[in-house]
Parts: C-alpha cells; sequence; structure tokens
C-alpha cells in the first residue's frame, strides 16, 4: 500500500471521527500512541525477536483481547501508566489521554486500519510519508494551531540542498516542531550517497541528529515521525530533548544548525497575583555567551544558534522580518553576527507560506567563523521571492520548484563564484549582491532591503487576486495587531 493510499485511510476515518467532537490534532495524537503499541509488539516478532518494551499487561495484546467498555478501561489504564514510564515510552505517552468517545470506534481502528498492517516491515519512506501526510494535514487545520510548528516541506528541502549535509556531519534543531528538517537532511543525505559504508549508515540513524522542542505534544509527534523514518536507536534512544532549548547552552556543538523558531515576537509568562488579577512578566533571556540580553524570541534563537555552531559550522534559519531592522538589542546581534560571522546569503520569503498567519519571513544563512578583528562577512547576496509574488496555502502552495532559481544562483557546488540577476540592464533580476560597508552603514545595519519596483502600484491591471489581496491584508493587520499587543503588555494593559 502507498503512503497516499494509507493517509487517505486514516484520514478517511478521521472524518467519522470528527462526529464524535475528535479534533484533528487530538486524531493524530491517538494514532501517535496505537502506532507506537503495534510496532512495539511486530519488533518481538520474526524476524526482530526482540524483548518487548512494554509493561506486562499494558501492551497491543492485551488492548486487542478486548472490546466495548471494558476496552475503553483498559486504554485509559493503559496511557497512564505507560505516561510514568522513563525514556521513550515517557516520552510518547505522558500526559496522554483517552479522546475517543465511543469505544467501538476506538475498536475499528484497532482492528481494521492499525491491526491489518505490519508497519514495522513497511519501508520507512512509505510509513514516514504517511505520518508526514498527516502533520501536514493537521497543520492546515487553522484551529487546531498546529500550523506553527509546522514548516513548509518545499521550503526545507530548499534550504538542505544548498547547505549539502554530509555523512559524518552533526546536525541540530533547536526548535524542531514535527522534525522536518531533521528528516529532510536525513533523507538528502541517503539520497546523495548511496554508497556509504555500514558505520556511516549506523551514525546517521544514532548520532547525527539532535532536536530540542519545547511543547510536549508536538514533541510527541516529532519522536513518532522519527521513528517511523527509522532515525533513532533500537534501544529505544531518541536524539530529541523536551526543554526550553533557549534556557542554557548545552555545550554540544554542530556542524550544521537547520531551524524555523517560533513566531510570536516576545517570551512572557502570566502572574496571578493575590487579589487575583493576572498581569504578564516578560521573560528576558540572560546568557554570557549572548551578545544582547532581550526578550525577542528570535534574536534569542538566532543568538543560541550561533553558540551551537562549530567553528565554520553552517546555518539556515527562518526569522521574520523584525529581526532584520528592529533596532536596540537587534542592532547589536546584527553588527554582530555580521562581524563574527559570514553572513552571505538572505533569501526574502513571501507571505502565504506558512499555516501561521500574519507572517513576513527571511531565511538567513550564515557560517560561524574564528576570532577576527576585520569582519568575516564580505558581501551579502539577497535573493527577493516576496516582491510581485504570491502564494496561497490552498489554491496556489509553494513547490519545490518555485525555489529552483534560487538554489541556482546560491550555487551550492561554489558559493564563491555567484553572478546576480540584477544590473542596472536588468532591474527585475531577483539575486543582487551587496559589500559589507554598504549594510553596515545602512540605518541601524538593517538587511530589510528591496529594489524590485511592485507592479501592482505601478499598473492597477497587475493586481493579484481578490482573494490574494484580501488574505494579504488580513496577513498585514494581524502582523500589526500583535505588535499593539505587545505594547499593550508591555504598558500593562489588560486584555
Amino acid at each position: 500500500m502507498t503512503s497516499a493510499n494509507i493517509v487517505q485511510k486514516l484520514w478517511n476515518y478521521c472524518n467519522v471521527l470528527r462526529d464524535d467532537g475528535m479534533s484533528y490534532g487530538d486524531y493524530v495524537e491517538q494514532l501517535t500512541y496505537l502506532l507506537f503499541l503495534k510496532m512495539s509488539d511486530e519488533r518481538t516478532k520474526s524476524p526482530y525477536n526482540k524483548p518487548s518494551a512494554m509493561p506486562a499487561g499494558f501492551d497491543w495484546p492485551s488492548l486487542i483481547k478486548k472490546d466495548g467498555d471494558e476496552l475503553f478501561d483498559h486504554y485509559r489504564h493503559l496511557l497512564d501508566q505507560l505516561g510514568k514510564e522513563k525514556g521513550l515510552l515517557g516520552l510518547i505517552f505522558n500526559k496522554s489521554q483517552n479522546k475517543f468517545q465511543d469505544p467501538a470506534k476506538l475498536r475499528r481502528l484497532l482492528v481494521d486500519l492499525i491491526g491489518k498492517e505490519n508497519w514495522s516491515m513497511m519501508s520507512a519512506d512509505v510509513k514516514g510519508d504517511a505520518y508526514e501526510g498527516l502533520l501536514e494535514k493537521n497543520a492546515q487545520d487553522t484551529k487546531s494551531g498546529a500550523g506553527q510548528y509546522f514548516t513548509p516541506r518545499p521550503l526545507i528541502r530548499a534550504m538542505i540542498d544548498v547547505i549539502r549535509p554530509k555523512p559524518g556531519e552533526k546536525i541540530c534543531d533547536p526548535a524542531c516542531g514535527t522534525g522536518g528538517f531533521l528528516l529532510a537532511a536525513h533523507d538528502n543525505i541517503i539520497a546523495g550517497n548511496p554508497n556509504m559504508t555500514k558505520e556511516e549508515k549506523h551514525a546517521l540513524k544514532d548520532v547525527t541528529f539532535s532536536g530540542w522542542e519545547l511543547v510536549q505534544s508536538t514533541a510527541r509527534l516529532c519522536a513518532m515521525n522519527l521513528m517511523l523514518h527509522g532515525i533513532g536507536n533500537n534501544d529505544g534512544k531518541l536524539p530529541l530533548t523536551v526543554s526550553d532549548a533557549l534556557a542554557a547552552d548545552p555545550g554540544d556543538r554542530f556542524d550544521i544548525v537547520l531551524t524555523n523558531p517560533p513566531f510570536g515576537k516576545k517570551s512572557s509568562t502570566t502572574i496571578v497575583g493575590e487579589d487575583g488579577k493576572a498581569s504578564k512578566e516578560t521573560d528576558i533571556v540572560e546568557r554570557e555567551d549572548f551578545w544582547a540580553t532581550t526578550s525577542n524570541k528570535q534574536l534569542n534563537f538566532l543568538q543560541h544558534v550561533k553558540t551551537l555552531l562549530k567553528q565554520h559550522g553552517r546555518c539556515g534559519i527562518v526569522v521574520p522580518d523584525n529581526v532584520l531592522f528592529e533596532g536596540g538589542a537587534g542592532e547589536t546581534v546584527r553588527r554582530k553576527l555580521l562581524h563574527d560571522c559570514d553572513v552571505h546569503t538572505l533569501l526574502r520569503l513571501p507571505t502565504g507560506l506558512f499555516y501561521a498567519q500574519g507572517v513576513k519571513a527571511n531565511v538567513l544563512f550564515f557560517d560561524k567563523k574564528p576570532a577576527s578583528e576585520t569582519p568575516w562577512t564580505k558581501k551579502l547576496w539577497i535573493y527577493d521571492l516576496r516582491t510581485n509574488i504570491h502564494f496561497t496555502l490552498k489554491t496556489n502552495p509553494l513547490k519545490r520548484a518555485d525555489l529552483d532559481e534560487f538554489v541556482e544562483c546560491y550555487n551550492p557546488a561554489n558559493r564563491q563564484d555567484r553572478n546576480p540577476t540584477w544590473s542596472e540592464a536588468n532591474q527585475a533580476g531577483r539575486w543582487r549582491v551587496y559589500d559589507y560597508d554598504e549594510i553596515i552603514n545602512r540605518d541601524k545595519a538593517s538587511l530589510d532591503i528591496f529594489w524590485l519596483k511592485d507592479e501592482s502600484l505601478e499598473d492597477s491591471d497587475n493586481l493579484p487576486e481578490p482573494g490574494i489581496i484580501a488574505a494579504e491584508i488580513i496577513e498585514d493587520l494581524r502582523a500589526a495587531l500583535e505588535q499593539f499587543q505587545e505594547i499593550a503588555d508591555d504598558l500593562g494593559v489588560a486584555e
């Protein structure tokens, strides 16, 4: 059975469960528990013959034997028991709950859908793609908010195509969501290196990747996603830490960091006073390895990534526009980054890419360098994929082919040998280079640079479709509203 068929089969059943009030996110979570139980049982049989990782009586066979209310009671107890376990079991089942309303529907999912497939024998491509398909469908459900943990896969693939990971390199995502960057890097290494040694294959599976994720329910999905793709060792160890990546320097250093940190500008904690009134206290991250102290989460992630990289390590990070132009700590971070690292490429992304609305984003590529008196950044190459380009999630989604020109211009084989497409003679070129002196002398060392003419301002015949205009207006208003909300929070204005 193909991954598309499996996704369709599992997703059709989700529509049945929605009548019982189960959300997309709940459904993917329940599937995760049951898939894990089934695959753990499969691994106790031939050809694997592994000892069971499950406590006795809290496993797949114990579920399958039961029906009706007895099944419901046992499923609840099983989730509760496994959530208390340490290691991988705890990671998958922590705080898990039964979201089914009808035992007959749980029984059908167990017997007809999950029970009929041998998931362990199925190729990692098929079952991994099937699970990715479910995660993407979940991200499309705007009410669930899951979209903020899901980076568009064509963008991830293009970023990895230019970074070019190699066997033996250590790769990290400090805000890994459901694991998109780690999995795409894994697939890219396998596809580009068909003759890897046995040792290299083991290293790829067991020690190449590291991820951090703050949200337990998202980490659960990431853990399942990595397992289904064959990442992690057979002892049940996964390269995933559930914690706040910004809390401290983990001490580990990596050859490559690929990440899309969470959007939402400031970190804050809600404090309830003795009078019952709630107030928000801004969380300011103070670390000795940071250039600037700020509550801006994206600026903190940018500084954290700089710490995580080995000397000459490579980074591709998705950042919102405010990281490119904000003053104060933003200016400090940009000037230090341009000096201490080789910030060589900026990709300006169009709107309509992310399931989290109101986001104007970019991808910043840089290499970490040793200490130097002179700045490491010599030239910044910018590719403008935003001006006069309009994507929508449903009718005109981003495809990998839309990034072909960027990847070609980037010239990953030799990025010292690049040619701009913009010139005085061709002012419609999207690929342009700026010298360090030009950038550092701009107001606040801003990287928020555009040069193409917006055709819709020049000629009303070139206006995008009304639906696209409406979506872009909504994104702009949402972004503005968020900024005003932050100002109100800072001033202590109650909602």
